[in-house]
């Protein structure tokens, strides 16, 4: 099978052939543009990029470095569509959900022995575990610039006017666990506010629903990626409660329901601490960040990871090698904590992060971000992922309806993602 075979898969899903290779010849000399694709456009996590562009500039004074930021729904299908339509950027985010296509495609350009020759790069100080998934025979092909820990923040407001204990108060008990968390979104709910919102999940991007499933030891497939583990019956417990809660509680908002808990309007949002940045700051409610609650199966942490990868065999791919590893030196992985957990051992401390950090207290990094990195597992992602999320999606539709059958939804989701899987 071809390299590029499973990169042609995804681009094939927005109905597109993948051109075989992509040439080109950079001079030196000449004005060199650099596209990177990313998914958020929140202005604080621009002003960064911009920041660290500038910076490069100044050593390279004919390299400029546009940041163009994509919708985070269809991220995935609007970057494959230009590479299959011969118009790649030059660097690009990758979630690790799609780790696999990237990676084994021979799109990317390796990075190991480029970063390993940049002085003062120290590529040793990036975690193994960190960089496992962007890692092919030994070579790196996608630096892990984001290992963030899905956690929970919350609006202490909402819940106290509803009468409830805050989760710090629950985490003191002993008693934050998913029961007791969906108790209190409920009762936040029943006193006019929305409960808890699981962002980013929409009805539609189902793999973010891993922060609440693997609380009840739950996951879509098979740890070799071969089986559907829908039907599996932690995920049968895990999917008949979030049903449960959202159609019969209220305690989540249902299809259809826009809500934003950074603009106040829930108690709380499972998300990362990336999003920390859109915090309110006139006006502030009193907030808190807390790690995942204790599921049946015990505690646990999810970790969400993003990457930059540079496109091979483009015309400025050398150029876009080196200005990712500037971007991801030791200085500049220092500022990009301040949003992006980090890969480097000597920067996963509470200590370095607190300065980097300010919104957040010691306390909250250690319990939430070295723990959740240090203890978590990275959300499943697979070979052919983009085709995957729109089959699993499609079947899962029919659960989201009041009289929804759970386990007969979830059976047609391994029928259908099923074939895929064991290809």
């Amino acid at each position: 099978m071809s390299r590029l075979s499973a990169l042609k898969a995804t681009a094939a899903t927005a109905g597109i052939l993948l051109p075989l290779a992509w040439g080109g010849v950079s001079w030196a000399q000449d004005a060199v543009n650099l596209r990177m694709t990313i998914w958020s456009a929140n202005e604080a996590h621009l002003a960064l990029f911009n920041e660290i562009a500038d910076g490069f500039k100044q050593t390279h004074p004919n390299v400029t470095v546009t940041f163009e930021p994509l919708p985070y729904d269809n991220y995935v299908t609007t970057l494959t569509t230009q590479i299959a339509g011969g118009n790649p950027p030059d660097l690009a985010w990758i979630f690790e959900t799609s780790a696999a296509d990237f990676v084994n495609s021979g799109a990317l350009a390796p990075l190991t022995d480029a970063f390993t020759n940049t002085e003062g790069y120290d590529l040793a100080d990036v975690t193994d575990a960190a960089s496992a998934l962007w890692t092919k025979d030994g070579t790196l092909y996608a630096y892990p610039f984001s290992t963030s820990p899905f956690a929970v923040f919350v609006n202490n407001d909402l819940v106290s006017e509803a009468g409830a204990k805050t989760p710090a108060e629950m985490i003191e008990a002993g008693e934050w666990t998913w029961d007791n968390a969906l108790a209190t979104a409920k009762a936040v709910a029943d006193n006019g506010k929305e409960g808890l919102v699981i962002r980013d999940f929409n009805f539609q991007t189902w793999q973010n629903l891993t922060a609440f499933w693997r609380g009840w030891g739950a996951n879509a497939w098979s740890e070799d990626g071969k089986t559907c583990t829908f039907t599996a019956q932690p995920m049968v417990d895990a999917m008949t409660r979030l049903h449960r809660a959202i159609f019969v509680d209220g305690a989540l908002p249902g299809p259809g329901e826009n809500v934003d808990f950074f603009a106040g309007d829930a108690a709380m949002t499972i998300t990362q601490i990336s999003r920390a940045s859109l915090l309110p700051k006139e006006d502030p409610f009193d907030w808190d960040l807390v790690p995942l609650p204790e599921g049946p199966a015990g505690k646990y942490s999810v970790i969400g990871q993003a990457a930059i990868g540079a496109f091979a065999n483009r015309p400025n791919t050398d150029v876009a090698v080196e200005f990712l590893g500037y971007m991801t030196n030791p200085e500049n992985s220092q500022k990009l904590a301040q949003f992006f957990p980090p890969a480097r051992a000597s920067l996963l401390n509470a200590e370095t992060l607190s300065t980097t950090n300010p919104l957040l207290t010691p306390e909250q990094i250690e319990a939430v971000v070295v723990n959740g990195i240090t203890n978590g597992q990275v959300i499943s992602g697979h070979t052919n992922f983009a085709q995957i999320q729109q089959t699993v999606r499609a079947s899962l539709d029919a659960l989201w309806v009041p009289d929804a059958d759970v386990t007969a939804v979830l059976q047609s989701v391994c029928d259908s993602v099923g074939p895929l899987l064991a290809r």
